[in-house]
Protein backbone atom coordinates (compact mmCIF):
# COMPACT_ATOMS: atom_id res chain seq x y z
CA UNK A 1 0.00 0.00 0.00
CA UNK A 2 2.69 2.52 1.20
CA UNK A 3 4.72 1.83 -2.26
CA UNK A 4 1.82 2.29 -4.39
CA UNK A 5 1.31 5.69 -2.94
CA UNK A 6 5.10 6.48 -3.27
CA UNK A 7 5.09 5.60 -7.18
CA UNK A 8 1.99 7.50 -7.93
CA UNK A 9 3.55 10.43 -6.53
CA UNK A 10 6.74 10.10 -8.30
CA UNK A 11 5.03 9.27 -11.20
CA UNK A 12 2.82 12.94 -10.97
CA UNK A 13 5.86 14.47 -10.30
CA UNK A 14 7.34 13.06 -13.64
CA UNK A 15 4.64 13.86 -15.29
CA UNK A 16 4.41 17.49 -14.37
CA UNK A 17 7.50 17.87 -15.02
CA UNK A 18 7.30 16.63 -18.74
CA UNK A 19 4.43 18.83 -19.04
CA UNK A 20 5.99 21.79 -17.98
CA UNK A 21 8.89 20.88 -20.02
CA UNK A 22 7.34 20.04 -23.01
CA UNK A 23 5.49 24.05 -22.40
CA UNK A 24 9.35 25.47 -22.39
CA UNK A 25 10.64 25.89 -25.84
CA UNK A 26 14.83 26.12 -25.39
CA UNK A 27 17.92 26.25 -27.79
CA UNK A 28 21.43 25.45 -26.96
CA UNK A 29 24.10 27.59 -28.72
CA UNK A 30 28.25 27.72 -28.42
CA UNK A 31 29.38 31.30 -28.42
CA UNK A 32 32.78 30.65 -28.63
CA UNK A 33 32.01 28.94 -31.40
CA UNK A 34 30.29 31.84 -33.20
CA UNK A 35 32.81 34.17 -31.65
CA UNK A 36 35.85 32.16 -33.54
CA UNK A 37 33.74 32.13 -37.28
CA UNK A 38 33.43 35.84 -37.24
CA UNK A 39 36.01 37.13 -39.35
CA UNK A 40 36.16 40.31 -37.19
CA UNK A 41 36.51 38.64 -33.94
CA UNK A 42 39.50 37.10 -35.29
CA UNK A 43 40.96 39.88 -36.02
CA UNK A 44 40.38 41.68 -32.53
CA UNK A 45 42.30 38.79 -31.22
CA UNK A 46 44.99 39.16 -33.07
CA UNK A 47 45.42 42.73 -32.55
CA UNK A 48 44.71 42.13 -28.99
CA UNK A 49 47.72 39.55 -28.89
CA UNK A 50 50.06 41.14 -30.53
CA UNK A 51 49.23 44.65 -28.61
CA UNK A 52 49.91 42.00 -25.58
CA UNK A 53 52.91 40.20 -26.80
CA UNK A 54 54.76 44.15 -27.20
CA UNK A 55 53.74 45.01 -24.10
CA UNK A 56 55.37 41.83 -22.36
CA UNK A 57 58.04 42.47 -24.72
CA UNK A 58 58.41 46.00 -22.86
CA UNK A 59 58.16 44.30 -19.11
CA UNK A 60 60.65 41.79 -19.57
CA UNK A 61 62.84 44.56 -21.01
CA UNK A 62 62.79 46.10 -17.76
CA UNK A 63 62.50 43.23 -15.71
CA UNK A 64 66.33 42.07 -17.79
CA UNK A 65 67.35 45.51 -16.48
CA UNK A 66 66.02 45.37 -12.96
CA UNK A 67 68.02 42.15 -12.82
CA UNK A 68 71.22 43.25 -14.26
CA UNK A 69 70.63 46.35 -11.57
CA UNK A 70 70.29 43.40 -8.85
CA UNK A 71 73.20 41.67 -9.60
CA UNK A 72 75.49 44.63 -9.72
CA UNK A 73 74.18 45.45 -6.41
CA UNK A 74 75.09 42.26 -5.31
CA UNK A 75 78.30 42.39 -7.32
CA UNK A 76 79.50 45.67 -5.21
CA UNK A 77 77.26 46.02 -1.64
CA UNK A 78 80.68 45.10 0.29
CA UNK A 79 82.29 47.77 -1.08
CA UNK A 80 80.26 50.21 -1.03
CA UNK A 81 79.33 53.27 2.19
CA UNK A 82 75.97 52.47 4.18
CA UNK A 83 74.87 55.51 2.51
CA UNK A 84 75.74 54.24 -1.35
CA UNK A 85 74.12 51.30 -0.06
CA UNK A 86 70.52 52.49 1.14
CA UNK A 87 70.54 54.83 -2.55
CA UNK A 88 71.21 51.92 -4.35
CA UNK A 89 68.51 50.06 -2.63
CA UNK A 90 66.05 52.45 -2.76
CA UNK A 91 66.78 52.57 -6.20
CA UNK A 92 66.00 48.80 -6.72
CA UNK A 93 62.62 49.49 -5.03
CA UNK A 94 61.76 51.92 -7.05
CA UNK A 95 62.46 50.34 -10.32
CA UNK A 96 61.15 46.84 -8.99
CA UNK A 97 57.78 49.09 -7.58
CA UNK A 98 57.26 50.71 -11.35
CA UNK A 99 58.13 47.31 -13.02
CA UNK A 100 54.72 45.62 -10.93
CA UNK A 101 52.72 49.14 -11.70
CA UNK A 102 53.38 48.67 -15.22
CA UNK A 103 52.14 44.87 -15.28
CA UNK A 104 49.38 46.07 -13.24
CA UNK A 105 48.67 48.88 -15.86
CA UNK A 106 48.80 46.54 -18.65
CA UNK A 107 47.68 43.37 -17.73
CA UNK A 108 46.03 43.84 -14.39
CA UNK A 109 42.18 44.21 -13.67
CA UNK A 110 40.84 46.81 -15.74
CA UNK A 111 44.41 47.33 -17.60
CA UNK A 112 45.41 48.54 -20.67
CA UNK A 113 44.99 45.21 -22.00
CA UNK A 114 41.50 44.81 -20.70
CA UNK A 115 39.85 48.31 -21.94
CA UNK A 116 41.38 47.58 -25.61
CA UNK A 117 39.39 44.16 -25.69
CA UNK A 118 36.42 45.47 -24.44
CA UNK A 119 37.03 48.12 -26.63
CA UNK A 120 37.43 45.18 -30.02
CA UNK A 121 35.37 42.42 -28.60
CA UNK A 122 32.53 44.05 -27.10
CA UNK A 123 30.82 45.24 -29.98
CA UNK A 124 30.76 42.22 -31.88
CA UNK A 125 29.30 39.77 -28.62
CA UNK A 126 26.49 42.84 -28.89
CA UNK A 127 26.15 41.67 -32.73
CA UNK A 128 26.04 38.39 -31.29
CA UNK A 129 23.48 39.44 -28.62
CA UNK A 130 20.84 40.99 -30.65
CA UNK A 131 21.03 37.91 -33.30
CA UNK A 132 20.59 35.31 -30.61
CA UNK A 133 17.80 37.76 -29.22
CA UNK A 134 16.36 38.26 -32.50
CA UNK A 135 16.49 34.25 -33.51
CA UNK A 136 14.64 33.65 -29.72
CA UNK A 137 12.04 36.50 -30.67
CA UNK A 138 11.78 34.83 -34.29
CA UNK A 139 11.17 31.26 -33.45
CA UNK A 140 9.23 31.35 -29.85
CA UNK A 141 12.19 30.66 -27.69
CA UNK A 142 11.95 31.00 -23.79
CA UNK A 143 15.28 29.93 -23.17
CA UNK A 144 18.82 30.56 -25.05
CA UNK A 145 21.25 28.56 -23.25
CA UNK A 146 25.17 29.05 -24.02
CA UNK A 147 27.26 26.04 -23.43
CA UNK A 148 30.96 27.52 -24.37
CA UNK A 149 32.04 27.66 -20.82
CA UNK A 150 29.36 25.66 -18.69
CA UNK A 151 25.81 26.05 -19.26
CA UNK A 152 24.96 30.02 -19.30
CA UNK A 153 21.57 31.45 -19.68
CA UNK A 154 22.29 33.88 -22.55
CA UNK A 155 18.45 34.82 -23.60
CA UNK A 156 15.34 34.07 -21.14
CA UNK A 157 11.54 35.63 -22.01
CA UNK A 158 10.89 38.81 -19.67
CA UNK A 159 7.59 37.14 -18.80
CA UNK A 160 9.00 34.22 -17.28
CA UNK A 161 11.28 36.31 -14.63
CA UNK A 162 9.34 36.23 -11.17
CA UNK A 163 11.75 38.36 -9.56
CA UNK A 164 8.91 40.93 -8.77
CA UNK A 165 6.89 37.73 -7.57
CA UNK A 166 9.40 37.04 -5.01
CA UNK A 167 9.96 40.56 -3.89
CA UNK A 168 5.99 40.60 -3.62
CA UNK A 169 6.35 37.45 -0.98
CA UNK A 170 9.00 38.86 0.80
CA UNK A 171 6.76 42.05 1.70
CA UNK A 172 8.49 44.44 -0.41
CA UNK A 173 7.18 46.76 -2.79
CA UNK A 174 8.72 47.92 -5.65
Amino acid sequence: MQFNKVFFVLAIAILTSFSINAQTKYAIINTKYILDEIPESKEADKKLKALGDLWQQEIDQKQMTLDKMYKNYEAEQFMLSDDLKKKREDELFVKEKELRDLQKKRFGYEGDLFKERQKMVKPIQDKVYNAVQKLATARGYDFILDKSEGITIIFADPKLDKSDDVLKELGINN
